[in-house]
């Protein structure tokens, strides 16, 4: 199988996480728009083709049963690259134990035949010795270290002979095994490729097949309530947004809330991506988990006012459900302070970290060192976004208690 070495540049993945969300709230716009039938689209199927097509994931976003034939194709891929992982990690071992004992059987060779010819002529100097004399005594116990060294050596050359014998057929087994394992992920692979390509010059056809089979089989009043129930779902969110002065943040908290949802779209795609380069091409990224988990950073904290907008937090509803509307905005309006303490806190300490971020430079300690200023303003915004919806929400707890019947 080839090996994937791509890395995500910095700019691509700031430019995704800004581009991304907007393309995706102005074509979630105008799909609303279009109500009735269900109209597909054909650069959505291109971009499934393109980040899931391995899956067969085009096919079946087109209603088509043929994206079955991927998976197979695919699960053999894995259960290929697995055998070949297996096979890879023995030969290793097998081939590492044939490459030493090859060594020392080259290495203690020669040296045992020189360790015998110098036992042959220590041993003649014993005899050539005096008999009780202190020359003889130390030509002996020459003689008895050289034939420790040699049985020493004799046992190493042993040892080698018998892990060559034992691993040379282990590590040529493995070694065509992972040989064979290779090519059936490697064909199984331009299977898939073959595939993709045909299909990428059959989508037009697909879309259009897709949607007449939606007209015949009378599905636009299936459809009618669907696109019903999410413009209910978007609608209502904006409902929360009161008017006035007030209104323009509580918007502003809703589309930055909607803005940071589409990131968990990304998610998806770079955890695909992931999973594909790691047990498909053997080859895991160095980008992809610090990425994420940064966006969700980002997200979890700029979506903080949608959340406190859209009552979203948890809360003791046991006991504040039951109140009133009046009642309620007493209950917020003490509890306050609260929030803002910690509205405040954070807001001021993210301005530091943002700071010192931006002076010094600071970037990850990873390979892909990628720079954490923008990280830490993400956290300044969505503090300040934070202060700035709980000041919309404390003018409407006065409003609500000033003028109970007055509405918001």
């Amino acid at each position: 199988m080839p090996s994937l070495t791509f890395v995500l540049p910095h700019w691509i993945y700031w430019s995704g996480l800004v581009l991304f969300p907007l393309a995706a709230m102005v074509l979630a716009r105008r799909s609303r728009k279009r109500g009735g039938m269900r109209a597909y689209s054909l650069p959505l199927g291109y971009m499934i083709l393109v980040t899931g097509g391995m899956l067969g994931l085009h096919r079946f976003y087109l209603k088509s049963l043929l994206g079955l034939v991927y998976l197979p194709i695919f699960l053999a891929i894995l259960f290929a690259n697995a055998q070949q992982r297996d096979a890879r990690a023995i030969y290793s071992d097998a081939a590492n134990m044939v490459r030493v004992s090859q060594d020392t059987i080259s290495r203690e060779g020669p040296r045992i035949a020189e360790a015998e010819k110098e036992l042959e002529d220590l041993k003649a100097a014993v005899l050539a010795a005096e008999e009780g004399s202190l020359s003889r005594r130390s030509a002996e116990l020459k003689v008895k270290r050289s034939q420790r060294r040699l049985q020493s050596a004799r046992d190493r050359l042993d040892r080698a002979h018998t892990d060559l014998k034992a691993n040379e057929p282990l590590a040529q087994e493995t070694g065509e095994a992972r040989a064979y394992w290779g090519s059936v992920a490697y064909y199984a692979f331009l299977c898939i490729a073959a595939l993709l390509l045909i299909d990428a010059a059959l989508l037009p056809r697909l879309k259009r097949r897709a949607e007449e089979r939606v007209r015949s089989e009378r599905e636009a009043e299936a459809e009618v309530a669907i696109h019903a129930y999410e413009e209910e779902e978007i609608i209502g969110d904006f409902r929360h947004a009161s008017t006035g002065w007030t209104g323009a943040i509580d918007r502003l908290s809703l589309y930055c809330g909607e803005f940071a949802s589409y990131w968990a779209v990304i998610a998806v795609f770079v955890y695909y991506y992931e999973v594909i380069a790691r047990y498909v091409f053997n080859s895991p990224t160095n980008w992809a988990h610090e990425g994420m988990f940064l966006m969700f950073g980002m997200q979890y904290l700029i979506a903080g006012a949608y959340a406190m907008l859209t009552e979203s937090h948890v809360r003791v509803d046991v006991f504040y459900a039951p109140l009133s509307a009046r009642r309620k905005a007493v209950v917020d309006l003490l509890t306050s302070v609260f929030f803002f303490i910690f509205a405040g806190t954070l807001l001021a300490t993210s301005w530091i970290f943002a700071y010192q971020a931006t002076q010094v430079g600071e970037i990850s300690f990873t390979e892909w060192a990628i720079a954490y200023w923008p990280f830490k303003w993400a956290m300044v915004l969505g503090g300040l976004l934070l202060v700035l919806q709980g000041i919309s929400k404390l003018a409407q707890d006065l409003r609500a208690v000033a003028n109970p019947a007055g509405g918001i």
